[in-house]
């Protein structure tokens, strides 16, 4: 993909890194992306990979825009309030960057949904759609970015069963839903921290587009908020999956 004028004009700080440089931005700009959850995670990604130059992100969210969302959430405004996030997400992308095609899926996902883009953000807050999500990633062979923040605790993976043989799939790191898993609204979350988690998977997803570094592929990265401290931990596929091992 040849670059116009305006790319040329827009990107040229990712040009001057030799890690991306031009044909990085031609990636980009050829790249699909679905984003599984326009909130506190998705917001940040999804801005982040549209200022980058993604070519077609995908938004998939049933849920509509509430005031107590407007603490984390920062893609949102109060003028915003009760409107579907896909659809406020998808025009801060369009002011953003109008090139970019934007498609909004106001739905929840399942097991019957069938996202287009070739990476697969999950940036939802419940086990149930990242267990769906995990199992087509690994059944399309598509690469899933997850993320999760809670408290002032966040963590970032990239999971590639169906691409990278030995890989983890999520599954491999949480086999069956937590006995103490709390729904989203019931526990509170610092609201800088979501942003630091969900760009943090927009690089993974640039990584992952580009082939610059060494993305999270088996190991997951941590961040405690309180200390201001990263580590990344390593993660094993797990021969008694069962989604992987299959």
């Amino acid at each position: 993909m040849s670059l116009s004028p305006e790319d040329l004009d827009r990107h040229r700080r990712h040009i001057l890194l030799k890690e991306i440089g031009g044909p990085g931005v031609a990636k980009l700009r050829a790249a699909s992306v679905s984003i599984i959850g326009a909130g506190a995670l998705g917001g940040p990604a999804a801005l982040y990979l549209a200022a980058a130059g993604v070519g077609e992100l995908e938004l998939w969210d049933d849920d509509r825009v509430e005031r107590s969302n407007l603490q984390r959430q920062i893609q949102f405004t109060e003028a915003d309030t009760g409107a579907e996030k896909g659809a406020r997400l998808a025009a801060r992308i369009t002011a953003l960057d109008p090139s970019i095609k934007v498609a909004i899926r106001h739905a929840r996902f399942d097991e019957s949904a069938a996202p287009s883009g070739n990476i697969l953000i999950d940036a939802t807050d419940n086990f149930e759609t990242r267990f769906a999500l995990n199992a087509f990633a690994h059944a399309h062979a598509r690469y899933l970015v997850s993320g999760a923040a809670s408290g002032w605790s966040g963590q970032v993976s990239v999971f590639a069963s169906g691409l990278v043989p030995e890989a983890p799939c999520y599954r491999c790191w949480i086999s069956e839903m937590p006995p103490a898993a709390e729904a989203c609204d019931e526990v509170g979350v610092v609201g800088a921290l979501t942003g630091m988690t969900g760009s943090a998977m927009a690089l993974e997803a640039v990584k992952l587009i580009t082939g610059a570094g060494d993305p999270l592929i088996g190991r997951i990265l941590l961040i405690d908020g309180l200390r201001n401290e990263m580590r990344t931990v390593r993660l094993r596929r797990d021969s008694q999956c069962p989604v992987c091992s299959i």
